[in-house]
């Protein structure tokens, strides 16, 4: 994901998001090891990934950034 995508969620999706990065990480992690893996800079990239919401979280807790305010969804 692009590090412009996490500034545009809530704080709760970004520990959601944070979750299941970790639970990718976890299943990335055991594929490698028992040599099912493909492509392993897929692990280089979830770890990128988490580090990208944990910058974002540590930032809105030091008031460096803001919690973008609930969007409103476009009706058709």
């Amino acid at each position: 994901m692009d590090a412009k995508d996490f500034f545009v969620m809530n704080n709760d999706e970004l520990v959601a998001k944070f979750n299941s990065l970790k639970a990718e990480l976890y299943a990335l992690r055991f594929k490698h090891a028992t040599n099912q893996l493909s492509n392993p800079h897929v692990i280089n990239d979830t770890k990128r990934d988490i580090a990208r919401v944990k910058t974002v979280l540590r930032q809105r807790e030091l008031n460096i950034s803001v919690e973008p305010k609930a969007s409103v969804k476009k009706s058709k």
